[in-house]
């Protein structure tokens, strides 16, 4: 393996281990702000700051009008969704178990690419999918006697993260790397404010307003400057060593979680939920593998979501998710 290889599967790795720092963070801050806040303050910082850096770097003319707004407008629909079901996730259940379930996202977004990318499934889709699936299922089981439906919010946030990648793959091309990054903080900001909104005057009390204090405002800017560190390393992952050698380090991200969650919040790694866990790294593994034998490398497309990751326009689908 080359130096740069091996300076690119740490700085994929280390971003990738990151990224669950801030659903960490998010898990000690349960009920004192609504997850539509926190989600929404986080975006607001990182819209305000990758707003400045455009304008100072491509002139104001770059941050409007984005360029394919509808495909803008989706991909922050994407993150929103997303993160408001990730952060409510892991407030109702282990940091590791619900990591674990949004890998399903790429056997989602494979599904997803078939009516709305005219891509045809590959029988290995469909069976790495179902073998996913059974994973979650065994991961879900304990959970839903406990919390209900609520578990399958970690399988919302896949299917958010799903749209993101579909949309990012349609706009690819339509401007900097740059730019993307603040069109998607820009739009998921409109959509959480909105959302926020929305859930205060939907009389639940778990959505409902009030003024925080301060260190949830800043433990917010935390997870953002955390996800930000985290997306440039997994950049410069993918630039030394490429996409699709660095894709299989997103699991990382499911180490780390189970390590903070049993360190932090006593949450011993249920042998079980281990087990469907397991099942579904293979079926991600699985469809990564494939997929890389199936096309060559292509170059890197940023996508600012949960997870962050920069994979090639055609593999992007084989690797998993979570921010």
């Amino acid at each position: 393996m080359q130096q740069s290889d091996r300076a690119g599967l740490l700085y994929a790795l280390a971003g990738f281990a990151l990224l669950s720092l801030g659903d960490a963070i998010v898990k000690g801050m349960a009920g004192l702000w609504p997850p539509t806040a926190m989600a929404a303050t986080r975006y607001i910082i990182a819209a305000v700051a990758l707003s400045a850096v455009l304008a100072a770097q491509q002139g104001r003319g770059a941050l409007w009008p984005m360029p394919r707004a509808g495909l803008q407008w989706w991909r922050g629909a994407g993150v929103a969704l997303s993160s408001v079901s990730m952060f409510t996730a892991v407030w109702l259940m282990p940091l590791a178990e619900a990591t674990a379930i949004s890998f399903t996202q790429p056997m989602m977004t494979a599904l997803l690419a078939v009516p709305f990318l005219n891509e045809r499934l590959r029988p290995a889709a469909i069976a790495a999918t179902l073998l996913a699936f059974t994973g979650v299922i065994v991961v879900l089981r304990p959970n839903f006697a406990e919390i209900g439906l609520a578990a399958l919010l970690p399988l919302l946030s896949a299917l958010g993260m799903a749209v993101l990648m579909i949309a990012n793959r349609a706009a690819a091309g339509a401007a900097s790397a740059l730019a993307m990054q603040t069109y998607i903080a820009i739009t998921g900001t409109v959509i959480l404010v909105l959302a926020t909104a929305a859930g205060h005057l939907s009389g639940i009390d778990r959505f409902a307003m009030h003024w925080p204090e301060w260190h949830v405002v800043a433990r917010c800017a935390a997870i953002a400057g955390s996800a930000t560190l985290a997306h440039w390393l997994i950049y410069m992952g993918t630039m030394r060593a490429g996409a699709a050698t660095v894709a299989p380090m997103t699991y990382g991200q499911l180490l780390a979680a189970v390590a903070l969650g049993w360190v932090f919040y006593g949450e011993v790694p249920d042998a079980i939920a281990m087990l469907g866990a397991g099942i579904i790294v293979t079926a991600g593994l699985w469809l990564w593998y494939l997929g890389r034998r199936r096309v060559l490398p292509a170059p890197a497309v940023p996508t600012a979501g949960r997870s962050g990751k920069y994979l090639s326009a055609d593999v992007e689908d084989q690797g998993a998710p979570t921010d």
